[in-house]
């Protein structure tokens, strides 16, 4: 009995996914532009031996060399051999259907750019999230599957889909770091941990609209710190992730801003370390540097501020517990980036001044960055203490102090 197998190029074709094993073998790339430019990283990301031939590159893939074979000069058949998979992605038709020709003579499957329906491979829209691939291939329609491959993955990492087992449950403590409150400023690993857990103990600052999304299997301990009022003490904290992880739960420690930048997130990972408890770490975007940004406002400006600094004033200058040497502090050129230092923002600015800095420094206060209530109150070092007061400000608040914040807000900061 006779069999009909369609060619390339036939209409309509039936495609057969299948996930390639590329380690250690040869991937050849013709074409070494922009289209190249997205697909080589994915390909070393696969462990491929990739050899790319074109000759000329875009600068990323120069600056992919060393983890490359790039030949400059123009394809020749011959440097598919050996080859298990070829991408066409010149800007040359011509040269296209060679690469495809040749790769059908080695029964190599080829990818062709320009003309998907030319080659005998198509390059699905690629998601992942933990140990799960997703790969859509939607009719030859890229917008469509990439839409679609962002809807899956998206509801993978809200924990909307969970049958595919693809999040980590493991029992353990994940400390993870919320960034400055907005929820769009979350990490992807931050939305995999939060689906991932059985406990979530969270504080005051971290992005709190998050929350309502936790399924209600998961247990929700507040431990908020009030300025000034309730608080939950650091060792009843390391107490309770201890606990609960010992218990056989996925405890997931949710703070605002960044886990290490005066977070205490190091003092919890001890505690679970002395406590034989798996304990991992997801980085969150640190307020000391999102908050600024997100108002227009950099902590360093070519010829402006070298260096920038971050400290903790919960402690004003002169307390015998301040660990900070705020003379040489105020030596300082460079941007300052004050945390948790509103109510002692008067003594500590008293304290720059009398180390030298001018009272006409500019000083940006951010009071609840990033967030709906968001507003910032521009001043000196000079009239602070009065600005503050004038404006009502209360924590949360960034105060970023230097020459950066006139270079962000000229109109306000006129110079001679």
């Amino acid at each position: 009995m006779g069999t009909t197998t369609a060619q390339p190029g036939s209409a309509d074709p039936h495609p057969y996914l299948a996930g390639l094993v590329l380690t250690g073998r040869r991937v050849v790339v013709v074409g070494g532009g922009h289209v190249a430019q997205r697909r080589v990283p994915a390909l070393l990301a696969s462990g491929a031996d990739v050899l790319v031939v074109s000759p000329e590159v875009t600068p990323a893939i120069e600056g992919l060399a060393g983890e490359l074979t790039l030949v400059l000069r123009d394809f020749a058949e011959s440097d598919l051999d050996g080859a298990w998979y070829v991408v066409a992605a010149t800007d040359d038709p011509a040269v296209n259907a060679r690469v495809v020709a040749a790769a059908e003579e080695r029964h190599t499957f080829c990818v062709r750019a320009d003309d998907a329906l030319g080659g005998t491979a198509w390059t699905p829209a690629v998601g992942r999230h933990g140990s799960v691939t997703v790969g859509v291939l939607g009719n030859r329609e890229p917008r469509r599957s990439a839409a679609l491959r962002d809807d899956i993955v998206t509801a993978l990492r809200d924990g909307h889909l969970t049958a595919s087992d693809a999040l980590d449950r493991s029992p353990g403590v994940v400390l993870v770091g919320g960034g400055p409150g907005e929820p769009e400023l979350v990490t992807v690993a931050a939305r995999h941990a939060l689906a991932s857990a059985d406990v979530v103990v969270a504080d005051r600052l971290a992005p709190r609209e998050l929350l309502d999304e936790l399924g209600p299997h998961v247990e929700l301990i507040d431990v908020a710190k009030l300025p000034r009022g309730r608080s939950a003490s650091q060792e009843r904290i390391n107490e309770l992730i201890v606990d609960r992880a010992r218990a056989g739960k996925r405890v997931v420690r949710f703070k605002g801003g960044d886990n290490f930048v005066f977070g205490r997130g190091y003092e919890e990972l001890l505690a679970c370390a002395a406590a034989d408890v798996p304990v991992t770490v997801v980085p969150g975007l640190s307020s000391a540097i999102a908050v600024p940004a997100r108002v227009g406002i950099p902590v360093t400006h070519r010829g402006v501020a070298h260096e920038f600094t971050v400290i903790s004033g919960h402690l004003p200058p002169g307390h015998p517990d301040s660990l900070v040497e705020w003379s040489a502090v105020a030596g300082l050129s460079g941007t300052l980036v004050l945390l948790m230092a509103v109510d002692n923002a008067p003594a500590i600015a008293a304290a720059l001044l009398d180390g030298g800095r001018s009272a006409h420094t500019p000083v940006a206060v951010i009071v609840d960055g990033t967030m709906p209530t968001e507003r910032t109150v521009l001043s000196t070092l000079g009239t602070l203490a009065a600005d503050l007061a004038a404006h009502e400000v209360v924590p949360p608040a960034i105060i970023v102090v230097g020459e950066v914040v006139a270079v962000a807000r000229p109109g306000h900061y006129p110079r001679a």
